[in-house]
């Protein structure tokens, strides 16, 4: 990959984390849910993801699930009922127990559920995998060993994904502090509780 070609994916990797998604009202929830250290590691979940995707691409398997509707279907359908289940959950959330230091005091979801969660608002939008099947061969170079030049996309996505996702995760921790009242909490569930549904109502409009 010439280095004018990394560029111009580098910025296009900013542009499609930055635009808001599943993945970025996950990290919000994450952060307003149990404060920013422990929310990254839904981040995690997200990046352990996004290889996968990439590697299915590569592997070109993507092609594959780009082609059948059944195995697209699946996935899809798959990810509108996680999604609803997770703003379900969030909007009968009782409101969170603050410390002193702002931190998120009594039960805290397992980091073992943050990573499991973040990886599959991720790998169950396959949209996702058709997305990269049809951006990505722009940015290779087939004259040059195609290995690499995936593992530096790859580095490449989850290196900006993760800085933006770790600024939503943050914000929403910063939120998290700044509305300390058990009224004012409720209504962030309430608030992320319907973000949530409402990237399932998305997701279940999309259509190859």
């Amino acid at each position: 990959m010439a280095f004018e070609q990394w560029l111009a994916y580098f910025i296009a990797c900013w542009i499609i984390s930055i635009s808001p998604g599943a993945g970025a009202v996950a990290s919000m929830s994450a952060g307003r849910q149990c404060g920013f250290r422990r929310g990254f590691w839904n981040i995690v979940g997200l990046q352990i993801a996004l290889i996968l995707q990439i590697a299915i691409v590569a592997l070109g398997l993507g092609a594959l699930l780009a082609t059948s509707t059944l195995a697209f279907s699946i996935i899809k359908w798959f990810g509108v009922v996680y999604l609803l289940y997770l703003g379900w959950r969030q909007w009968n959330a009782m409101a969170t127990e603050l410390v002193d230091n702002g931190e998120v005091s009594g039960n805290k979801p397992q980091i073992y559920n943050l990573i499991l969660r973040g990886f599959l608002v991720n790998m169950s939008n396959p949209k996702a995998i058709v997305f990269f099947l049809a951006v990505l061969p722009q940015f290779i170079d087939t004259s040059r060993p195609l290995l690499m030049q995936y593992v530096w996309i790859a580095l490449t996505m989850v290196f900006v994904d993760t800085v933006v996702m770790m600024g939503y995760t943050g914000l929403a921790a910063k939120v998290l502090q700044a509305l300390r009242s058990p009224r004012q909490q409720n209504l962030l569930n309430k608030l992320f509780g319907g973000l949530f549904m409402g990237a399932a109502s998305l997701l279940a409009m999309v259509n190859k």
